[in-house]
């Protein structure tokens, strides 16, 4: 994989993991997800970036693996990097 590669990927994995976690979407649409969600699993994995981006990370580093030891080791680099990435961005606003 190169690093661009993994870049965006890393990248997509935040972006995706934040919409979900932490925005309302277009038309309110996720708001309305998490809403409907309540406190099922599903609601629950919503409130949680750390959770909710290692199974947005799922498919990305299966597809990108060439090996199961690689794919599960894509999958915890990118749901690691989107927690980095969402961990600086918290420090340096003021995004609730």
């Amino acid at each position: 994989m190169t690093a661009y590669l993994f870049l965006i990927s890393v990248l997509s994995v935040w972006r995706v993991t934040h919409l979900i976690q932490a925005e309302d979407g277009p038309f309110d649409l996720i708001y309305k997800l998490r809403k409907l969600a309540g406190k099922s699993f599903f609601g629950s994995l919503m409130d949680c970036f750390f959770c909710l981006s290692i199974w947005v990370a799922l498919p990305i580093g299966v597809y990108f693996g060439n090996n199961w030891i690689e794919r599960i080791l894509l999958v915890l680099s990118f749901s690691a990097a989107a927690i980095f990435l969402e961990q600086i961005i918290m420090k340096k606003s003021n995004y609730p």
